[in-house]
Order: structure tokens, then C-alpha cells, then sequence
């Protein structure tokens, strides 16, 4: 097998600590990977030398991403249907539902949000795009958990689930029941799973070959969810998955 290199596993390593924090000091990357002063020292000069991170301006201890880390992801992102797709549909259904829309991807037992709409209110959910958190606590991913077969299923979750609130699913024989009633229904709900004061519900969003690539959610804070709303934001999130789905090329089969 080919060998891991070290120095580089490190170095993406400081440059993953700030998908959380926009701003790090040498100190806290020290004690964020629990590496020696030296080394981080060594590969944070390597990473500036590159422009891969940049000095704070006035605080050259400090350090924010640089335009390199940019263009790579704006190369992956030219080269990716799906983010530009999603985002158009996103913000038609944003504008139809006036509340915050994301399409998110599966990977491992996480989610990460590639698209955000916002909502027209002022009170609004905090989200971000590129935020990754356990599938099984949010909508979007519990609606992907539900297309895998169990072999896949259980390769991915782990033993013990991680709760994100008192009423994230925490029980695998509980989430496995109720990934077949979204099977079935072909909606995800996220009861206040990742954050109490918010509600999501979530559809599927599938390629030419049928396969499920994605999801599409709207969330609202708790206060604008009532039963009349969450029947229109079912409609709405239903209608968007399948215009996503239906610009990447799936063709639903009518059923006789």
C-alpha cells in the first residue's frame, strides 16, 4: 500500500481547522492538533511561502486563508453540476417558501451543505455552506441515509450516534425504523434533531441513473412551523428536489 506522508496529513490538517473559524492564531493550531510548537512553526511557514494561508494584517501570528485555497475550490465547483444547479433551484424555492433552502451531499455518516438560499425574514436559521454535521440529526441527511442498502447503512454509522439536542435520535434501531418510513414517505423531517428552535423537512435529489446525489431542505425556526406551512414547505421542497433532480438528467418512470 502506498504510504501516507505525514508532513502533508499535517498540513491539510491546519488547513481544515478553518472551516470552523475564519481567523487562527499559531497558538491555537498548536493546540487545536496537539502537534509540537516546531513542527506547526515549519508548516505554517511552508503553508504561507505557498499562499495557501496569509498573515493577519498587523497580527503576523494570526492567520487566514489565502486566494490559492479559492481558486482550487472554485475549479471543483466549475467542474461540478450539482452546486450550480442547486443554487438556482434553491433560490426559487427560497423565494416561493420565503424561508432558508440548502442541497447537501453525504459523506461518511456526516452531511455538507454545498448551497444555501436565505430566507426573507428577519428573524432567520444561522447555516453556512461547506458546514458538515452527523447525517442522522438533520433532514437532508437522514433523507440520503434512506437511499443506502443496510450493508452501506451500517458500513457508515457509527456504533453509538452522537445527539446534537434532547431530541436527536441517538438509538440505531430507532433510526433505522424511522429511515424506512422515509423510504417509504419520500420526505425527511428534522424535528429540532440539530438545532431545538428550528424545523426542517428535506426530499431527494437523484442523477440520470436514478441514484440519490443529494438533498434539498427548507428549515424555519420553530415559531413559523405549523401544519399548514409544513404541508406548503413539503410541496415546495418536493417540487425543487425534482427540478434539481430533473436538470441532472433524471427522468422519473411513470408507474401503471
Amino acid at each position: 500500500m502506498p504510504r501516507v506522508v505525514p508532513a502533508v496529513t499535517r498540513a491539510l490538517d491546519i488547513l481544515e481547522l478553518f472551516l470552523d473559524r475564519p481567523e487562527l492564531s499559531a497558538r491555537e493550531i498548536t493546540e487545536g492538533l496537539g502537534l509540537p510548537r516546531t513542527t506547526v512553526h515549519e508548516l505554517l511557514v511552508t503553508l504561507v511561502a505557498r499562499s495557501y494561508l496569509v498573515s493577519v494584517p498587523g497580527q503576523p501570528v494570526r492567520y487566514r486563508l489565502g486566494m490559492p485555497l479559492f481558486q482550487l475550490g472554485a475549479a471543483f465547483a466549475g467542474r461540478l453540476d450539482l452546486v450550480r444547479e442547486a443554487q438556482e433551484v434553491a433560490q426559487s424555492v427560497a423565494a416561493a417558501s420565503h424561508e432558508a433552502v440548502h442541497a447537501a451531499v453525504l459523506d461518511g455518516a456526516d452531511v455538507i451543505y454545498l448551497v444555501k438560499a436565505d430566507s426573507t425574514h428577519p428573524v432567520r436559521m444561522v447555516s453556512a455552506v461547506g458546514r458538515r454535521l452527523p447525517a442522522h440529526c438533520t433532514a437532508v441527511g437522514k433523507m440520503l441515509l434512506s437511499s443506502l442498502d443496510p450493508a452501506e447503512l451500517d458500513a457508515r454509522l457509527p456504533a453509538q450516534l452522537p445527539g446534537m439536542t434532547p431530541d436527536s435520535i441517538t438509538d440505531p434501531r430507532r433510526l433505522r425504523a424511522e429511515l424506512d418510513e422515509i423510504r417509504a414517505a419520500g420526505v425527511a423531517v428534522d424535528n429540532g434533531e440539530s438545532d431545538g428552535a428550528v424545523r426542517c423537512v428535506g426530499a431527494p435529489v437523484r442523477d440520470h441513473t436514478g441514484a440519490t446525489v443529494a438533498a434539498m431542505s427548507i428549515s424555519a425556526p420553530i415559531m413559523r412551523w405549523t401544519p399548514a406551512t409544513h404541508a406548503d414547505w413539503t410541496r415546495l421542497v418536493r417540487d425543487g428536489a425534482a427540478e434539481l433532480s430533473a436538470r441532472l438528467g433524471y427522468r422519473d418512470r411513470p408507474t401503471h
